[in-house]
């Protein structure tokens, strides 16, 4: 699998169209391209796009593949940002960080910002668990970082970008997988997978919902990062609560549920340290609310969501 198998694959999705996406975009025929199509389906093991009298279609397999192209495509942009900016040391930087999962949604458009304001500047991208980009943040290792609002950080400032439901996470075959929403009640007595404290905010959410619905569950496993979740829930025929973002990630085995009644949720923030000067900092911070309506127009659930604050 090669990049370009990636943009051209993106491409056709973004245009709706092999014939529209070969003239007009990737200037090449219709005939190469389809053969490119073809051996990225080969090489990933699975059909990525149907074809119709109307033009091309998302499968379900080329849904989960889309949102991890656009993402390898916007990390190696990236990495060629940071290498033509470590030519040029005297121009400045900006770092950010993300809690691991979120950049999907937020690394292609934060970096749309910073390019069409700075585009001289170099950024650099990390991922780590909230409490370590917290320390960052304080120690001047990171700019702004996207994860959860800490306790006991005086330093820092926090402002919500979204809220995230948590949902159920079960195998594909469980027995509450024809619900469309699940009770919480209904997984007393099922395998508990939890989170450790690497993510004790979330650990505090999925606890105090737990005891507010007066139901006592002691997780059978505590896991540090989404895929060990869905490894233990695919091998354990366990359940999990988890953020929404969490779907992303989702192998043919685990299916995810929205949860019933009052849904707990859990913010995710921009951080940064109140001590931190930078005017690049300053800028991208006046530009929150832009991220924010561009990355609620690209995802659905995360709209919902927003209108949701907006209408409270």
């Amino acid at each position: 699998m090669e990049l370009r198998h990636l943009r051209y694959f993106v491409a056709v999705v973004e245009e709706g169209s092999l014939t529209t996406a070969a003239e007009l975009r990737l200037h090449t025929s219709q005939p190469s391209l389809s053969r490119q199509i073809r051996d990225l389906e080969y090489e990933v093991g699975a059909e990525l796009l149907s074809r119709s009298v109307r033009g091309v279609e998302l499968t379900a397999a080329g849904r989960a593949f889309l949102d991890h192209a656009r993402l390898a495509l916007a990390q190696v942009d990236a990495a060629g940002e940071a290498a033509r900016r470590a030519a040029q040391p005297a121009k400045q930087t900006f770092a950010l960080g993300f809690l691991t999962g979120q950049e999907m949604d937020w690394l292609p458009e934060a970096m749309r910002i910073l390019r069409d304001e700075l585009p001289s500047i170099e950024v650099t991208v990390c991922s780590q668990y909230s409490p370590d980009l917290a320390a960052a943040l304080m120690r001047g290792k990171l700019d702004l970082a996207f994860l959860r609002p800490e306790p006991n950080v005086a330093e820092l400032t926090f402002k919500t970008v979204t809220k995230e439901p948590l949902v159920v996470i079960m195998p594909s075959d469980h027995r509450l997988a024809s619900h469309e929403a699940i009770r919480v009640q209904e997984i007393v007595g099922e395998t508990f997978i939890s989170v450790s404290n690497t993510a004790p905010v979330l650990r505090t959410v999925i606890d105090e919902y737990l005891k507010r619905s007066d139901i006592d569950i002691t997780p059978h496993h505590e896991v540090d990062n989404l895929a060990m979740a869905m490894s233990l829930v695919a091998s354990t025929r366990g359940v999990a609560l988890l953020p929404a973002y969490a779907q992303n990630f989702l192998p043919w085995s685990v299916i995810s549920r929205p949860l019933d009644g009052d849904v707990p949720t859990i913010d995710l923030v921009i951080g940064y340290s109140n001590s931190n000067t930078s005017p690049i900092l300053k800028l991208f911070l006046s530009r929150t609310d832009d991220l924010i309506a561009r990355v609620s127009q690209k995802n659905p659930l995360m709209r919902e969501r927003l209108v949701d604050q907006i209408v409270r």
